[in-house]
């Protein structure tokens, strides 16, 4: 009875994430507890080995660091970050264990991709959205959303709740199959760029460029949407002046002044935080409490290059819009280590474990981890519902059906 909980909270748990950030940490949270409880009731006692030695590793010098700089609410913050990590091993171990549970989660995610794809759509095409909100005044489409959310909500569940049709399609014998295949990446790759949201947009192109390393079938496709997609960009200005403007225009100009835009200057002074404490960094909400500081606001040299910083008005936010740099500035060098000895073992897990031919999804749980995981990125704040929920949630997904695979590539055929 347990499982069947955690499950359906599980199977919910896509919708929740886009529209009820609340009820999605609690569901996170039961499903933790309910591991944990049926862990002692089976006198499971294996279930942290491998890769959650070095989660937990991490959780605790996060802990360490809050003690030692942070007041009660940043201790009380890290020693809620094990949920995430639990609902991760959960996922793995137990929730998502055989192959049903694992297609009913595809299905909802499909559903919430198909959801927001839709809505874009309509966004796009009429105006507003089901809810009556137009595009945002920087021309950005918001999807189900009143603000510009729909880029990251599409990118966490395009591959694994869309993009795996197209990979099925694409093995197909038949001409009509394949060419379908062919337009459904072409039409996802055209509904990312109308949708205005540059990191999106680009970590978008990081997944479809990580398709086509990985399957050797999907290497002409993706080159197709490449092309598909540098068409839409050059008719961006007619399409969508505004998106052109943001896609194209700021981006270049924020590129060629990197360091004094302001996710330089946040950057510059992560980096100085990371500088002053290397070991176990300021704890959770170091970043939010510290950046004021006169003591981080200052030039930051890398690699004998001198990065300006302009002010503490400029460099402050509430995060550092990366999740290593939100990992080091928590927990330091020594939490930045445990925790990319983390992500390492998931990605070696998957990678390990490909088989695109006979588990696509598995392979697109692959590419969602790479492309949530990468480094050169800005982000919501890891420690969110928002963010950790997607990275955990597609994690414990893409371990649980890489641990379905047996040692010859193919689906184990002992497991359902």
């Amino acid at each position: 009875m347990m499982r069947w909980i955690a499950l359906a909270m599980t199977l919910t748990l896509p919708f929740f994430l886009l529209r009820g950030r609340a009820i999605s940490d609690g569901f996170i949270s039961c499903v933790a507890v309910l591991f944990l409880v049926h862990c002692v009731r089976t006198r499971d006692r294996g279930w942290w080995r491998g890769w959650p030695v070095f989660a937990l590793a991490f959780w605790g010098v996060a802990i360490l660091s809050s003690v030692m700089h942070g007041a009660g609410h940043a201790v009380a913050e890290a020693l809620v970050l094990g949920r995430f990590l639990l609902f991760c091993v959960a996922l793995e171990r137990w929730v998502l264990r055989d192959g049903a549970a694992r297609r009913w989660l595809g299905v909802s995610v499909t559903v919430a991709a198909l959801w927001l794809v839709v809505e874009c759509w309509q966004q796009y095409l009429l105006g507003t959205n089901l809810w009556g909100y137009p595009r945002w005044v920087d021309g950005a489409l918001t999807g189900p959303f009143y603000k510009p959310r729909a880029g990251a909500a599409l990118l966490m569940v395009v591959f694994p709740g869309l993009m795996v049709y197209a990979t099925r399609w694409l093995e197909a014998s038949s001409w009509r199959a394949r060419l379908a295949g062919v337009g459904l990446i072409m039409l996802l790759t055209l509904t990312m760029i109308l949708i205005g949201q540059r990191m999106p947009a680009l970590l978008f192109g990081l997944g479809l460029a990580v398709m086509a390393l990985l399957i050797r079938r999907l290497r002409w496709p993706v080159l197709a949407a490449a092309l598909a997609g540098g068409a839409g960009l050059a008719l961006l200005p007619v399409l969508s002046p505004p998106a052109y403007a943001k896609l194209v225009v700021r981006f270049l100009d924020q590129m060629h002044h990197f360091s004094d835009s302001p996710y330089g200057q946040i950057y510059i002074r992560a980096g100085n935080m990371v500088m002053r404490h290397p070991w176990l960094g300021l704890g959770v909400d170091g970043f939010r409490n510290g950046c004021a500081d006169p003591a981080y606001v200052r030039d930051l040299v890398v690699f004998g290059h001198v990065l300006a910083s302009r002010g503490a008005a400029v460099g402050c936010n509430i995060h550092p819009h990366n999740i290593y740099l939100d990992v080091a500035t928590t927990a330091g060098l020594a939490g930045l280590a445990c925790f990319v000895a983390m992500v390492a073992c998931w990605l070696w897990r998957m990678v390990r474990a490909l088989s695109p031919g006979q588990a696509p999804r598995q392979a697109m749980l692959c590419v969602t981890s790479c492309v949530m995981l990468w480094p050169l990125a800005s982000s919501s704040a890891l420690f969110t519902v928002r963010t950790a929920g997607w990275i955990f949630l597609m994690v414990g997904w893409g371990l649980a059906a890489s641990a379905d695979i047996a040692g010859d590539g193919r689906p184990d055929s002992r497991r359902p």
